[in-house]
């Protein structure tokens, strides 16, 4: 036995030997190596949504091979009970044989379901961690802007995807989207025939369908290849497309754990909790709508806006009536979206600041950034709970309009007085930073001087706290004259707009944090 075990341990640690000196497993060593800094718990919601992108992909080749997205009608004949004998699509009843019929179909839904919403959910919280850390400037403006694209894709794969079952739930989802569409001027007509194909809710299958399977993903998947491809760090001593080869070996074997962790978590998740149980709802029907369904939740604040505007908004302008109480929704919503997705390049030409920005910054340090990013949250978050209204109001047992009012009004007043709090709360710990740097960090001892004196001891704080938290004013833009001794209307947008964002800002006292200068030619330069 012990001859047995040496002589498998000799032939392991041979083995072993041999792979250390294989030329490729010494590259993607030294790989890993070059990028082995220990990463921050911000950076770590992209892997995760990465991770739910692939069981999305793998569990959706799998119901793909039973789906049928035919609208036509036939009598359900499976094994589900209920429903047996009841006229339904073929799109229906292909889902319910996937449910009760296909070998660990219900499962493969549900884990197809939850690895979506989880996908959307880690994206809208990579974003804030991007935006609360400054790292969407330059240089890294594009992927701030890709990431927004993975995420819309995200969300119209999520939208076109529910609705492929063809149930009750999804047609009176459908019933919203065309009435939505229909209220477009001019064109609304021809955008809801171009949807529904002139064969009611049902028929935006056919135009769903191989966006759901086709279209988005190959999209979602090219954005983010975009996205992982400018993270990497390839040195510059190899040819690119071998660097990046062995980059993107030693990002994928590194991210192996946190997959596998995500891939175990859905699946725990997918056995014990039911989504989407569209034997329950029936097929869709026209003339009927599901009672309690509301939007998909990463898609409630359009829903939320609307129910916030006041009713009866419309006017006839070029013999033509605009209902505003839709439009303006999904214009105020829409132009959310729209600026949360440019605001880098807006800040950067509102101050005139184009350097290269590469740390991380804390939230602290960037108080009217913190504090708009914490406005902006505020207002997403009353639109998202406006969706709820009705329940809010019947579980709380309130009148819904009561409701709406207070709704109507926090979302007036909630993003000022957010904003106003966000940045004083940044301005005081700042002031706790500068009091740790002078004094220490409080230890409860007190002690009592030879004179009477009672003072409290406190502790020097540690090198690399020190250095974090070590930082110098920023100072706003410098306006100088031209050389015709007058200033610009755009310098001085400029030097007003930094002054807003410089109010409070500091910067690590390791970085230059001398102000940017406006010369006398009137025009920005670095003054670095």
């Amino acid at each position: 036995m012990d001859h047995t075990a040496k002589r498998n341990g000799a032939s392991a640690s041979r083995a072993t030997s041999w792979l250390q000196q294989r030329p490729a497993v010494q590259k993607l060593r030294d790989a890993l190596s070059r990028n082995g800094e220990r990463p921050r718990w911000s950076t770590m919601f992209w892997p995760v949504a990465v991770a739910s992108f692939v069981v999305v992909v793998i569990t959706g080749f799998y119901l793909t091979a039973f789906y049928d997205p035919s609208i036509e009608q036939t009598r359900y004949d499976g094994d589900y009970a209920p429903l047996r004998g009841t006229e339904m699509s073929r799109a229906l009843e292909s889902t319910l044989g996937i449910t009760f019929d296909v070998p660990g179909g219900l499962f493969a839904r549900q884990l197809h379901g939850w690895a979506s919403s989880l996908m959307i959910a880690a994206l809208l919280v990579h974003l804030l961690a991007l935006f609360f850390t400054g790292r969407y400037r330059k240089p890294a403006r594009m992927t701030w802007v890709f990431v927004f694209v993975v995420l819309f894709l995200s969300m119209a794969g999520g939208l076109t995807g529910v609705v492929l079952p063809d149930d009750l739930v999804s047609g009176s989802s459908l019933a919203v989207l065309d009435g939505v569409t229909k209220a477009v001027p001019v064109v609304g007509t021809w955008l809801s025939f171009l949807i529904f194909q002139g064969q009611g809710t049902s028929g935006a299958i056919g135009l769903f369908y191989p966006l759901h399977v086709f279209a988005l993903p190959l999209a979602i998947a090219g954005a983010i290849a975009f996205v992982v491809l400018g993270a990497l760090r390839v040195p510059e001593r190899l040819p690119r497309w071998k660097a990046t080869g062995w980059a993107l070996a030693a990002t994928a074997t590194r991210r192996a754990p946190l997959f596998f962790l995500v891939a175990a978590t859905l699946t725990i998740v997918s056995a014990a909790v039911t989504i989407n149980p569209v034997w329950i709802y029936g097929p869709a029907d026209p003339g009927n709508a599901a009672a309690g369904a509301g939007a998909l939740w990463y898609l409630a604040f359009l829903d939320g806006a609307q129910r916030l505007m006041p009713p009866g908004w419309e006017i006839v302008w070029l013999d033509r009536t605009w209902t505003l109480a839709i439009l303006v929704p999904v214009g105020v919503a829409g132009l959310f979206l729209v600026v949360a997705l440019m605001y880098p390049f807006i800040e950067s030409v509102l101050t005139g600041d184009r350097r290269d920005h590469v740390a991380p910054e804390r939230p602290r340090n960037v108080p009217t950034r913190t504090a708009t990013g914490v406005a902006g949250m505020v207002f997403y978050g009353v639109l998202w709970a406006a969706a709820a209204s009705d329940v809010i109001a019947a579980q709380l047992q309130l009148g819904l309009e009561n409701v709406v009012h207070a709704l109507q009004l926090t979302l007036l007043i909630g993003p000022v007085v957010a904003f106003l709090l966000t940045k004083r709360i940044c301005l005081d710990l700042q002031a706790k930073d500068r009091e740790l740097l002078r004094h220490g960090r409080e230890t409860g001892r007190i002690v009592r001087l030879p004179g009477g004196e009672y003072i409290e001891v406190h502790a020097p704080i540690d090198d690399d706290e020190r250095r974090a938290l070590s930082s110098v004013p920023v100072g706003p833009t410098v306006v100088r004259p031209g050389p015709d001794g007058r200033i610009r209307v755009s310098t001085r947008v400029h030097a007003v707009a930094s002054r807003w964002f410089s109010d409070g800002a500091a910067t690590p006292a390791a970085d230059d944090a001398r102000p940017v200068e406006l010369e006398r030619t009137g025009t920005r330069s670095d003054a670095r």
